[in-house]
C-alpha cells in the first residue's frame, strides 16, 4: 500500500480529524464535487437531471458503525421513506446501505429483518436494494445476510472487492443464487496477507473476476456490475463482453457523482447501462477520505476544486 494511500486511510478513522474537517468551509466545497448536498431532496433533484441523460442513480445515506439499535431503526425508517419518495417522483433510482447503518455490530439479526423490510419495500416500489461491502472482518456476516434475501427477494444485489484474496471463492460461493454483484476494487486499509498491495495485483483480479462473471451471465447466472472509474479497465471489459457475446443490458457500469461525469455520459450515449452513485448526508467525511484513498492523485483535484 502507498504511503499517501495509507495516510488517507488512518485519517479517514481519526475524530480529530472528522471534527475539524466538519466546520471547514472550504473542506465542504471540496466534497460539494461528490455529493450534491446532504439532503435527500439535494439528492433526488441530482438523480432527477441525471435521468435526463439517461442515466440512472443509486443513493446511500452517509453514516456507519451505528452504536445504538435505535439509531438502526432510524435509518431503517429512513430508507423506507426513501423508497416512496423515488417511486411518487418517479426517479429510476436504488439505494445501497451499510449493514452496520442497520446495527450489524449490534445485533445480526436486528440488522437481517431491517434488510428484509428495505428489500420488501424495493420490490414493491420498482426500486432496488444493494448490500454494501465494508471491511474485511465483515464479509462473512454479509454473504450470510446477503444469501437469506436473495433467496426471498430477486431485486437485491451485493457489493464485492476485488482486492481481497477469499473474492474468486466468495463470488463462487453465491452463483447458485444468480446473483447481482457489484464489483469494486476496494477502500479500506487491510493487512497483505488478507488484500492484495499492490494496485496492479488488484487491476489483474478485477479484470479476471468480471471475465467469469461475464462467462456467467451469458448463462444467466450472474448479473456482473462493474463498480470502478478506471476507463481502461472498463474498455477492456466492454470489448471481452463483446467478444462473448453479452449484451449491453446484461451488465451495468456504476460510478460515483462528480467522477469522470464525460466518461459516464459517454458511456451511456454508446449504449451502456451506467447508474451514478449518490452520497448524501451529514456523516461524510469517513467516506470521503476513503474515495481520496482510492485514488491518492484525486488529493490535487481536491485542493484546487476548493479555490473553483
Amino acid at each position: 500500500m502507498s504511503i499517501s494511500r495509507s495516510v488517507l486511510l488512518r485519517a479517514s478513522k481519526s475524530p480529530f480529524l472528522n471534527r475539524q474537517a466538519s466546520h471547514r468551509a472550504f473542506v465542504k466545497r471540496a466534497v460539494k464535487k461528490f455529493m450534491p448536498g446532504e439532503t435527500p431532496a439535494e439528492a433526488i433533484e441530482a438523480a432527477l437531471k441525471l435521468a435526463a441523460e439517461g442515466r440512472g442513480s443509486l443513493f446511500t445515506k452517509l453514516g456507519e458503525n451505528l452504536t445504538s439499535l435505535d439509531d438502526a431503526i432510524a435509518v431503517r425508517d429512513h430508507y423506507l421513506g426513501f423508497f416512496d419518495q423515488l417511486k411518487a417522483q418517479d426517479v429510476p433510482g436504488q439505494v445501497s446501505v451499510k449493514p452496520t447503518q442497520l446495527g450489524l455490530d449490534l445485533s445480526q439479526r436486528a440488522c437481517a429483518e431491517h434488510l428484509d423490510a428495505l428489500a420488501a419495500k424495493a420490490s414493491a416500489t420498482g426500486s432496488f436494494l444493494w448490500i454494501d461491502m465494508e471491511d474485511s472482518s465483515y464479509v462473512d456476516r454479509t454473504l450470510d445476510l446477503y444469501r437469506v434475501l436473495k433467496a426471498k427477494y430477486d431485486r437485491t444485489g451485493i457489493a464485492i472487492q476485488a482486492y481481497l484474496r477469499r473474492t474468486p471463492a466468495d463470488i463462487d460461493s453465491l452463483m447458485s443464487l444468480k446473483p447481482v454483484i457489484r464489483l469494486v476494487k476496494g477502500a479500506y486499509a487491510e493487512p497483505p496477507d488478507v488484500a492484495f498491495a499492490a494496485k496492479s495485483e488488484t487491476d489483474l483480479a478485477y479484470f479476471d473476476l468480471s471475465e467469469r462473471m461475464l462467462e456467467r451471465a451469458l448463462v444467466g447466472e450472474c448479473t456482473p456490475i462493474f463498480g470502478t472509474h478506471d476507463i481502461s479497465l472498463l474498455q477492456r471489459l466492454i470489448a471481452r463482453a463483446k467478444d462473448l457475446g453479452v449484451a449491453d443490458g446484461q451488465y451495468e457500469i456504476h460510478m460515483l457523482y462528480g467522477i469522470r461525469d464525460g466518461d459516464q455520459r459517454r458511456l451511456r450515449s454508446d449504449g451502456r447501462v451506467v447508474r451514478t452513485l449518490i452520497s448524501y448526508g451529514a456523516s461524510w467525511y469517513p467516506w470521503y477520505m476513503r474515495r481520496l484513498a482510492e485514488r491518492p492523485a484525486n488529493v490535487w483535484f481536491v485542493v484546487k476544486s476548493m479555490f473553483a
